[in-house]
């Protein structure tokens, strides 16, 4: 979770993206860990224990029973993975086109379509009582969690209170770990449900606990507030809530796809905001025709440029934001929500990457160093640490500068 002060936690960080816990309200995916993984599972350490009996003192003193302190802690104690990987969140740079190939590409778009006929019922009711759209509830679901599939696995009290011990950011953890427990406490799961990603981000909307008990809600209206189940229902209604809490305007769009005029030299960025008469004047068109829907002052996005597209946002792409701070994330959701509902893929072309590829050229890369022998894992146009290994090895194997960097040249040998 990046968490810009504000309370969410989702988990990006299981797909390579980008995600360390202080800047944005969320984080994006870190499910992917396992507590089979050995730095993952509890390990003697006499000075978090004896935080821990500190702890229980001041945790009692705000009004956690000691019953629930019993239970929380039994089976828990110190990660030392989860330390380790709080102090390397590798800050990775993705474009928006990386970024769409690993949170909106076909395949995520028909496991999207497929689960919005699962829970299409109830996503609309959803809508109904919070205004917000059962496809962008659908998309926040299918980034966070791969709709259900990764939400984490580690123990919410170990991870919280490890990093409260730690003591890098080690108020704002303890926070999470009062909150956990008053979850607890309050009878929303038991301790072995209570699990999520390292940082402490549950639930198939990845919230942090400080996140749930401000804005989680009981939809299935069985007293509880369950966001750990197989049954999504209380973790979509919660992600609904929270953007309906944070000012979405009810029928109006987040944004578009727009075409810009050749040489467009005009304002951009989200600090730009104009009227939408000021934006046809200009010639800002959208992408598939008809007129720009008059919803209000919008700004205009060039994320790789004005050779790459362009999409015109409204109000409510920033409370998109308010999910987490990131431009991509917020054109990610907008984007997958889009095509869950049916739509075409973005129109405009994504301009070649600093090795001077394009997407096609990148998969054929990863394809071509897979066929060679060379691992770079599935191919999808992200070059990650994977592919940079496998040039590594190939340039090796066949005499060649080991720089692990893509280019037109290395694609050549291959072919």
């Amino acid at each position: 979770m990046k968490t810009s002060r504000r309370s969410l936690l989702i988990g990006a960080t299981a797909l390579g993206l980008s995600g360390c816990i202080p800047a944005s309200p969320l984080v994006t995916s870190q499910a992917a860990s396992s507590p089979l993984d050995p730095d993952l599972l509890p390990t003697p350490n006499a000075s978090y224990d004896a935080w821990v009996a500190a702890f229980r003192t001041r945790a009692q003193a705000r009004g956690i029973s000691a019953a629930t302190l019993s239970r929380a802690f039994r089976g828990t104690g110190f990660l030392p993975g989860v330390v380790e990987r709080d102090r390397n969140q590798a800050e990775f740079t993705r474009t928006l086109e990386d970024y769409l190939a690993l949170v909106a590409s076909e395949p995520k778009v028909t496991a999207g379509r497929a689960a919005f006929a699962r829970q299409g019922a109830v996503l609309r009711q959803i809508e109904g009582r919070y205004g917000v759209p059962a496809e962008l509830v659908c998309a926040i679901w299918g980034v966070e969690s791969n709709f259900g599939t990764r939400r984490g696995d580690i123990p919410v009290i170990s991870a919280t209170s490890t990093l409260a011990f730690d003591g890098r950011r080690g108020e704002f953890f303890e926070a999470q770990l009062i909150a956990a427990l008053r979850i607890l406490d309050n009878g929303d799961t038991t301790p072995d449900r209570l699990v999520g990603s390292w940082a402490g981000a549950m639930g198939h909307t990845q919230f942090i606990p400080t996140t749930f008990e401000a804005y989680a809600v009981d939809f299935m209206g069985d007293g509880r507030r369950d966001i750990w189940s197989e049954n999504p229902i209380d973790a979509l209604a919660s992600a609904a809530a929270y953007l309906s809490r944070s000012g979405w305007q009810s029928g109006q769009p987040w944004g578009l796809e727009v075409r810009i005029p050749v040489g467009y030299s005009g304002p951009s960025g989200r600090s730009t905001r104009r009227s939408v008469s000021a934006w046809r004047a200009a010639g800002v068109q959208p992408v598939r025709g008809g007129g720009i829907p008059d919803a209000g002052e919008a700004a205009l996005l060039l994320p790789q440029g004005p050779a790459g597209p362009a999409f015109l946002v409204f109000r409510n792409f920033n409370v998109i934001l308010r999910y987490n701070n990131s431009e991509n994330y917020g054109l990610g959701v907008g984007y997958l929500s889009g095509r869950i509902a049916g739509g075409p893929p973005i129109a405009g072309r994504f301009p070649p990457d600093r090795y001077g590829l394009v997407m096609e050229e990148r998969l054929e890369l990863q394809s071509r160093l897979n066929a060679a022998g060379f691992d770079a894992g599935t191919p999808d146009g992200v070059l990650g640490r994977r592919t940079e290994a496998a040039i590594m090895a190939y340039q090796q194997r066949n005499g060649l500068p080991v720089t692990g960097t893509p280019s037109q040249d290395l694609l050549q040998r291959l072919r």
